[in-house]
C-alpha cells in the first residue's frame, strides 16, 4: 500500500510540473477578461473613428480604422474562446468611448496601442507563463504582435495627416482571420504571425 501511495504521489507531482494542473489561474483569467473588454472596446471605437474619418473626408484613414477594428474584434473573439476553454463565463459589459476629430482619434488609438505593447500584453503574457495557461499565451501573443503593427500604422497616419499628405497613405489593408495581423497593401503568402494562408485574409479598401 505504501509503495502504491508513493507511486500515486510521484505521478501527481509529475503531472503538476508538466501540465500545471495545480496552478492557480485566477490572475490570468482576470487578465483575459480585461483583454476582452479592451479589445471589444477598441473594435467598436475604431469602427466609430472610421465613420468620423469618412465624414471629415479622410477616406484612407477611414480604411485603416476599419481594418484595425476587425483585427481587434478577432483578438476579442480569440480571448473569449480561451475563457470558454477554461470553463469561465464573461460578464456583460458595454464599450464606452468618445469620438473626437480624426487627428485626436488617431492620437488616442496610438496611445492605446502603445500601452498594450509596452505594458498590458507583456504583463499578461508573463502571468500566463507563470500560471501555465498556454492557450492564453497564444491569444495574448497574437494580439501583442499585431498591436505593434497597429502602433506603426497609426504613427505614420498621424505624421502624414499633420503634413497634409493623407493621400499618400495606403488605400488597402489585409487582416488575418486567425490572429488579426494587419498588412498595409498586399499580404504575403502566409501570415507572419500565425502562418495562416493569404487566402484566408480579409481585404479592406482597394
Amino acid at each position: 500500500m505504501k509503495s502504491r501511495s508513493l507511486f500515486t504521489v510521484i505521478i501527481a507531482l509529475f503531472a503538476i510540473s508538466v501540465f500545471g494542473f495545480a496552478k492557480d489561474q485566477t490572475k490570468t483569467i482576470a487578465n483575459i477578461k480585461a483583454a476582452i473588454i479592451g479589445e471589444t472596446t477598441a473594435s467598436a471605437k475604431y469602427a466609430a473613428y472610421s465613420q468620423k474619418a469618412k465624414e471629415e473626408g479622410f477616406a484612407k484613414i477611414a480604411v485603416l480604422f476599419e481594418a484595425a477594428s476587425k483585427a481587434e474584434s478577432i483578438h476579442a473573439t480569440n480571448h473569449r474562446a480561451v475563457l470558454e476553454q477554461l470553463g469561465v463565463a464573461m460578464e456583460e459589459f458595454k464599450p464606452e468611448f468618445t469620438v473626437k476629430s480624426t487627428k485626436e482619434n488617431l492620437e488616442d488609438a496610438y496611445k492605446g496601442e502603445s500601452y498594450e505593447i509596452a505594458t498590458m500584453y507583456p504583463e499578461f503574457i508573463k502571468q500566463a507563463q507563470k500560471e501555465t495557461v498556454n492557450l492564453a499565451l497564444i491569444s495574448f501573443n497574437y494580439a501583442y504582435q499585431t498591436e505593434k503593427k497597429h502602433q506603426a500604422l497609426y504613427k505614420n497616419a498621424i505624421e502624414q495627416l499633420k503634413a497634409n499628405k493623407e493621400n499618400s497613405l495606403p488605400s488597402k489593408y489585409m487582416v488575418c482571420q486567425t490572429c488579426g495581423n494587419t498588412y498595409d497593401g498586399e499580404a504575403p503568402a502566409r501570415c507572419g504571425i500565425s502562418m495562416t494562408p493569404k487566402e484566408r485574409f480579409i481585404t479592406f479598401g482597394a
